[in-house]
């Protein structure tokens, strides 16, 4: 489920916004009440370095053009909207004209402007070129992350955009693991967008206005709204608590540390030859949905809670320790502890880089919460990376008892993009 990471909170001393007071909004999300610390969840509004390093202003832009996409080594905001796409259109043409299209909106949304010719002033006989659901609204740290799924480059024998030759060797079709329980319709895709912002309308907003620009040549295939950061690249402050009351891991990779950053994340020249000299300055992003089993978990002892763990709840101290981030003695928690086992230094030092979310999506109609967690781990090769530690923690970890993973995908992201001529995947087409 987890590394041993870093999480931060929110600074106190800013208001709620009125988005933030009402919260997602969406059909059938309930982020209040339903959810642990309900109306504190859909209160937080946050507002996190804005590059890692750099001072916070909650309604700032994050830069959109660079080296590496935005949104990865970014410091983490409040809210997530995740959209996973199928590719409708055959035409590769019309594909590489909607991912310029897409860019060029992203660009501007990131910045904190409209769409095109904006939501009003345009030909009244027209739709507008913007939803509008934006307007009057800041930047709020908008990030936008592109990827491309396996089933761009082949699906069911086909060829499909001349691609296939330049898939990478990491973008790997992801091992059954043990436990789980995908749901085909919560589960891969063509290409994706991470939309992160600190405040939900303009995440959402964002991906509203890339599916309408990509109408007729792409469909949703599924999406994820999530809240209540789980993980940080912003280490050495407040860390926030999971859906299950514990504070989620105290070594993620800083967004500052450019050494594990090239070691663990970004892809590197050496990695990217030949047909994949693309994702050079890239990453690899896998998306877990994992179910929490809310009830089962609250029913049970504060020790064994504790014991699954291997922290402690009121402080998040390590077994045998007093503070959170002391180094932890591993041979002091239980073999199937879920630090223990996620651990870097059970794991010959695999790092990944987090991004996790909360999420609550109702019920079941069973009376359960369908709660838990929307896994986002980025990694420089995910046979070395996410793969290993998940085989190690579905066949020992003693949360299993508690959770399960239920949606599934992994994508290759590109580098950034360098300027106001380059678009997403550029390189891969080329």
């Amino acid at each position: 489920m987890s590394q041993d990471e870093t999480t931060t909170d929110a600074p106190a001393g800013r208001a709620p916004s009125r988005r933030a007071l009402l919260g997602w909004g969406g059909a059938g999300l309930a982020l209040g009440a339903v959810a642990a610390g309900g109306t504190a969840a859909a209160l937080r509004t946050g507002s996190d370095a804005q590059p890692a390093g750099a001072d916070a202003t909650s309604g700032s832009a994050v830069p959109f053009h660079g080296r590496h996409q935005a949104g990865i080594a970014t410091a983490v905001q409040d809210r997530l909207h995740f959209a996973s796409f199928d590719v409708t259109t055959d035409d590769r043409d019309e594909l590489i004209a909607l991912l310029k299209d897409w860019t060029k909106a992203a660009a501007r949304m990131t910045a904190g402007d409209a769409v095109g010719g904006g939501a009003v002033g345009g030909p009244a006989e027209a739709p507008p070129d913007d939803t509008g659901e934006a307007l009057g609204l800041p930047p709020s740290r908008l990030t936008l992350t592109f990827g491309v799924g396996p089933t761009l480059f082949e699906k069911d024998g086909k060829d499909r955009f001349g691609l296939k030759k330049r898939r990478p060797e990491a973008l790997i079709d992801l091992p059954k693991f043990s436990g789980d329980n995908l749901d085909s319709t919560r589960s891969g895709g063509d290409l994706c967008v991470q939309a992160c912002a600190d405040d939900p309308q303009v995440a959402v907003h964002a991906i509203r206005n890339l599916a309408r620009i990509g109408f007729g040549k792409i469909a949703i295939r599924w999406s994820q709204l999530g809240f209540g950061k789980t993980s940080s690249t912003t280490p050495d402050a407040q860390t926030p608590r999971n859906m299950m009351g514990f504070k989620d891991g105290t070594h993620n990779i800083a967004g500052t540390d450019n050494a594990a950053l090239d070691q663990h994340v970004w892809v590197g020249e050496k990695d990217a030859k030949g047909d994949e000299r693309w994702m050079a300055g890239g990453s690899y992003l896998v998306a877990r949905r994992i179910r929490m089993h809310i009830e089962t978990w609250d029913r049970t002892s504060l020790k064994e809670q504790e014991d699954v763990f291997g922290r402690d709840k009121a402080e998040g101290a390590p077994v045998g320790r007093k503070h959170e981030r002391d180094t932890p003695h591993l041979k002091s928690m239980l073999p199937t502890a879920h630090v223990r086992l996620a651990h870097p230094d059970s794991n010959g030092g695999v790092r990944i880089l987090r991004r996790g979310y909360s999420f609550t999506d109702g019920t079941d109609g069973l009376g359960r919460l369908d709660a838990g967690l929307f896994f986002l781990a980025y990694q420089r090769d995910v046979r070395h990376g996410f793969v290993p530690l998940q085989q190690k923690l579905a066949a020992n970890d003693a949360l299993n008892e508690y959770i399960q993973h239920v949606g599934s995908a992994v994508f290759a992201i590109p580098p950034g993009v360098r300027g106001a001529d380059d678009w997403w995947g550029r390189e891969l087409f080329a």
